[in-house]
């Protein structure tokens, strides 16, 4: 009889562990929704300031808050040259999130629709360069990109079967390369 109570006690803890597991993806969403939440006020401050005008969208996306501008005239200028202000508004709006949070920040930001896009193009063309190289069988090298649109690129050369990617140089000279699957 004390075995099944045992047996039965033991139950009870593997349905609170799913609890736990449970209440962590919520914490870590309520986390998320937060650092979305005092990204967008700092950026609709900044936007103020600025005088521009643009609607703040606020996301999560997987394991990282993500924050939208899109909306007003002007906004192509807050992406610059090849994204340049857009990454330097981004690390401003993580530190201003970790200023508030005590916690480093992953959020990414996006203004008229800048990243998006650009993950579209980089999607594209890690597919068509996958595609030349498993019918030539000559491996490619792709022009220097950021550790984050490198990424892209591998997830597209990923799947398409009888290629492979990897990463070559050095930063900022970092280049994918598509090789056939020997």
């Amino acid at each position: 009889m004390a075995d099944a109570d045992a047996d039965a006690g033991d139950d009870d803890d593997d349905a609170d562990d799913d609890d736990d597991d449970a209440d962590d993806d919520v914490d870590e969403e309520d986390r998320l929704v937060e650092e979305g939440e005092i990204a967008g006020d700092y950026l609709e401050q900044l936007l103020d300031v600025l005088d521009f005008d643009g609607d703040i969208d606020l996301d999560v996306d997987g394991d990282r808050a993500v924050v939208s501008i899109d909306g007003g005239d002007d906004l192509t200028k807050l992406v610059g040259r090849k994204g340049e202000v857009l990454d330097a508004l981004q690390e401003l709006t993580r530190l201003a999130v970790q200023q508030a949070t005590g916690d480093r920040s992953r959020l990414m930001l996006d203004i008229a629709r800048w990243r998006a896009d650009r993950r579209d193009r980089l999607a594209r063309l890690g597919k068509e360069v996958a595609e030349r190289v498993l019918k030539s069988g000559e491996k490619e090298a792709l022009d220097p990109m950021t550790p984050f649109e490198r990424k892209i690129v591998h997830d597209a050369v990923a799947v398409v079967d009888g290629v492979v990617s990897e990463s070559e140089g050095a930063e900022p000279k970092r280049r994918v390369v598509v090789l056939p699957n020997a």
